[in-house]
């Protein structure tokens, strides 16, 4: 499935069916998934329409046994040698974003 194409909340509601499927095929009413996760049976439901919060998501899929589906939600970045050799083995804490260009303010010129 190519998620580009869809708008978010088409791929809310593909990612609601899907962990519905998967509840489904472990066997469970969304009852026994929301005693299971000490979660109500609304947020149970909206999460299968793909209205739910981030923790109630990693609440079903913990229950569910599908932690590990989250490597390949979004992997762990991997950092190449030379970059790690330049950073001297420091871990990056934040992006730089765009620097501008500030030219030195001429002699002549006030900073004001």
């Amino acid at each position: 499935m190519n998620f580009y194409t869809l708008s978010d909340t088409a791929i809310e509601a593909e990612l609601g069916k899907r962990l519905r499927a998967l509840r489904l095929r472990k066997n469970l009413t969304q009852k026994e998934l929301a005693e299971a996760t000490q979660l109500s049976i609304n947020s149970i439901k909206a999460l299968e329409k793909g209205q739910a919060k981030l923790s109630t998501v990693i609440a079903a899929l913990r229950e569910l046994g599908a932690l590990d589906q989250l490597d390949h939600f979004i992997a762990e970045p991997s950092v190449s040698p030379l970059q790690l050799h330049k950073m001297q083995g420091k871990k990056r804490q934040r992006a730089s974003g765009e620097r501008s260009q500030q030219s030195a303010p001429k002699e002549d010129e006030s900073e004001w």
